[in-house]
């Protein structure tokens, strides 16, 4: 540390705060100590009676906690995210339009790894809205080796993005209702509402909604009339479980879907099923779906309309953070359910 004229202190690390005082009006920090004095900093100094101050040199191979933050915010930030201006050595990510959070956690546990580096997401695949906060970074001294973040930077580029906001594709979204109560008319569909709902705020539409019995044939050719009408997704609702008259799983087996999985380890949501007939995801839905705020549907329709394709291993992944608390007052998505895949 030494003491210089301010006049000469610039590119260098001031070591102290220095307070303003308006009278009446301000008193608090007008530079924070470790602060790298530029150009235009000097006559505001100089009006704070600064004629003088102490500073740090930056020495070779070193870099400061402002630098650091912002390198390694850039190396890791893709699509939907802007970074803020260093504020006291952090820099934060902020999505800049809604759609789903997708963090490689790999590549994040391993700049984590690295000393002196810390960045902290919310858990990836958190479906997020323009201008949420999803994460932060900085160093944790005021200065460390260049290399380390050097090395941040070759793990980013390796696994680019780290970090990222991918868009929900708008979808047509083809609903077969199955039951023999609701085809008669015995009761009322609750669960085309739900659907209509959830899938509007995922920035897709129904464009059909077609009733049928518990009848295999009658399943498998109103899977057909909508894919032909022009569904790009369709949601089979009811007939989940293992009683005689529910046919579902059987249904979209036998209108050619691909099963990527019969079951699922999430509560609720466990009797789900996923398929794909050619291109087109076909969701089997326990009514669990239609009762609970969250379960299985907010785990996998984001991660479809986002582009993803999910595997058996995709699901099997959510068995941690799987199990939903049921609190009294929902507070989903921001809760741990569905957070550890």
């Amino acid at each position: 540390m030494k003491t210089v004229p301010v006049e000469q202190a610039v590119g260098k690390v001031l070591c102290h705060d220095i307070t303003q005082i308006v009278p009446g009006c301000f008193k608090g920090r007008a530079f924070k100590k470790g602060r790298i004095i530029q150009p235009e900093d000097i006559p505001r100094l100089l009006d704070l009676g600064k004629a003088h101050v102490y500073v740090l040199d930056i020495q070779a191979g070193k870099i400061h906690e402002d630098e650091a933050a912002q390198r390694i915010a850039t190396a890791a930030a893709g699509a939907g995210l802007s970074l803020s201006e260093p504020v006291e050595g952090k820099v934060n990510l902020t999505a800049t339009h809604g759609g789903l959070l997708v963090v490689d956690t790999k590549a994040l546990y391993r700049i984590n790894e690295i000393e002196d580096v810390m960045f902290a997401t919310l858990h990836t695949h958190h479906t997020v809205e323009a201008g949420r906060p999803v994460a932060g970074t900085r160093i944790i001294p005021l200065f460390t080796d260049e290399a380390r973040i050097a090395a941040v930077e070759q793990i980013c580029r390796k696994s680019f993005p780290v970090i990222q906001i991918k868009r929900f594709t708008p979808v047509k979204v083809g609903i077969v209702t199955t039951g023999s109560e609701i085809y008669h008319g015995r009761i009322e569909d609750k669960f085309g509402p739900v659907l209509r709902e959830k899938f509007a705020a995922l920035g897709s539409s129904v464009i059909d909604q077609v009733f049928v019995s518990d009848d295999i044939g009658m399943t498998v050719a109103a899977i057909e009339t909508l894919i032909r009408g022009g569904a790009e997704l369709i949601a089979v609702t009811g007939g989940m479980s293992v009683d005689p008259d529910d046919q579902t799983p059987a249904s979209i087996r036998a209108a050619g879907g691909r099963v990527v999985t019969y079951g699922a380890p999430v509560l609720p949501g466990a009797m789900f099923m996923l398929a794909h007939i050619n291109d087109v995801p076909v969701l089997g839905l326990p009514g669990c779906v239609m009762y609970y705020k969250a379960s299985i549907f907010d785990l996998v329709v984001p991660r479809l309309l986002a582009g993803e394709t999910l595997t058996r291993a995709d699901i099997v992944a959510m068995c941690h953070g799987g199990l939903c608390a049921d609190c009294p007052d929902c507070r989903y998505p921001i809760c741990a359910f569905g957070k550890g895949a």
